[in-house]
């Protein structure tokens, strides 16, 4: 039986995040408009706070399966506050999950204290990862590189990246290997930093690799039968997205709650009450509207918790990963949408953070796997359709 019901040390952490969160927020406003500078890795005020993630760290994952949905609150309840600014940066990025999940255990030990980027979007290959065109070819004891990637998150300031590529054109995703680089590798270049909507303090790169060279060993997840499949190949990274994908979705209902809670508040000055148990008929329209999009949020957020659960129990999510980020990615445009239309000229005001949230959001219907993307995963799986018959 699945139980969603925090303990009372559960709550203890979540509220002391909040609490955090709060300072961050004042600090989002200065990054978006200086998305040239980098947020620091730890905030001034981070020294008078508890580190509330290190609270949370006494749990191991897979012996106790609230970690899964801690971790999905613990999301959330960050970017409550603000997406991109917080008390204190993690040291880890995507290609780190992906370590995790495909890497040996030599390759965890030797990287898996250093930031990684993942780089799999190409100028011409964005939802459909299996189109890469970057190629990896075995030259005696190296890998050379050739190729360019788009849009990596933590590009700049990653010390490595996960990067996809492809063994052999011809073999489709069979061919597509992941390779781990480290900065400062010849032939490895950060053409740029992009400018963008949203999340303008999380930096974004674009990368450019001529005739990089890596050692043999940096094939991900090794298998000393190259080119036969290694657990880096396609399957094996891809499964680092049945977590990450609802970490993404609980990323943006962080965002979306923030929303909402300021437009709740914004009505109570305004005098609008809202009274929960009682019929919508009767009550204002804005109130209505209100309560429709709070049922939203909470049934997205449900889906982002049974997802993580699944994976705490060590139980198959690909469904539930796909169908929360589906979800959670449309949901969370529709909400802070909705309180900017509840509050008016409020609501895009540059005075308050409401009209950020909504640039904030967009970002996780995209990455990771867009919201169309997931919708044909769903699709094939209800329906037993194969990749060629719905694609």
């Amino acid at each position: 039986m699945i139980d969603f019901e925090l303990t009372k040390k559960d709550q203890e952490i979540l509220d002391e995040i909040r609490r955090q969160a709060l300072v961050a927020r004042e600090h989002a406003r200065y990054y978006d408009e200086n998305e040239h500078e980098f947020p620091p890795d730890k905030l001034p005020e981070a020294d008078d706070f508890p580190h509330a993630h290190g609270l949370f760290a006494g749990r191991e994952e897979g012996k106790d399966t609230s970690v899964g949905i801690m971790s999905m609150l613990l999301a959330a309840g960050e970017t409550w506050g603000d997406y991109s600014v917080r008390m204190r940066r993690g040291s880890g990025g995507l290609g780190n999950a992906a370590l995790r999940a495909a890497g040996t255990p030599e390759q965890q030990a030797k990287w898996g204290d250093m930031t990684l980027a993942m780089a799999i979007t190409e100028p011409g290959c964005g939802s459909d990862p299996s189109k890469v065109q970057m190629t990896a070819v075995l030259d005696g004891d190296e890998w050379v590189l050739n190729g360019e990637k788009i849009f990596v998150t933590t590009g700049c300031r990653a010390g490595g990246v996960i990067v996809w590529a492809t063994i052999d054109k011809s073999a489709g995703r069979a061919g597509i290997k992941s390779f781990l680089v480290e900065k400062e590798t010849p032939g490895f270049i950060v053409a740029h930093k992009e400018k963008k909507l949203g999340i303008r303090a999380d930096d974004t790169a674009a990368y450019v690799f001529q005739d990089c060279r890596i050692p043999r060993e940096n094939l991900l997840g090794l298998n000393e039968e190259i080119p036969k499949a290694s657990s880096g190949g396609f399957r094996g990274v891809m499964k680092t997205f049945n977590m990450t994908r609802p970490g993404v979705a609980a990323i943006g209902l962080g965002i979306s709650q923030a929303a909402l809670d300021f437009t709740r508040d914004q009505l109570a000055e305004a005098g609008i009450e809202i009274e929960y148990g009682a019929s919508l008929q009767g009550q204002s329209a804005v109130v209505d509207k209100f309560c429709r999009l709070e049922a939203l949020q909470e049934a997205s957020m449900l889906t982002v918790m049974r997802a993580a659960w699944l994976a705490g129990e060590g139980k198959i999510n690909n469904d539930e990963a796909s169908i929360c980020k589906a979800k959670g990615g449309s949901a969370v445009r529709e909400i802070t949408q909705g309180c900017i239309d509840i509050l008016g000229p409020m609501g895009v005001s540059r005075e308050h953070l409401l009209e950020k949230w909504f640039r904030d959001v967009r970002i996780t219907d995209i990455y990771e796997g867009t919201g169309q993307i997931q919708r044909m995963i769903i699709a094939r799986s209800l329906f037993d359709y194969t990749r060629a018959e719905l694609n």
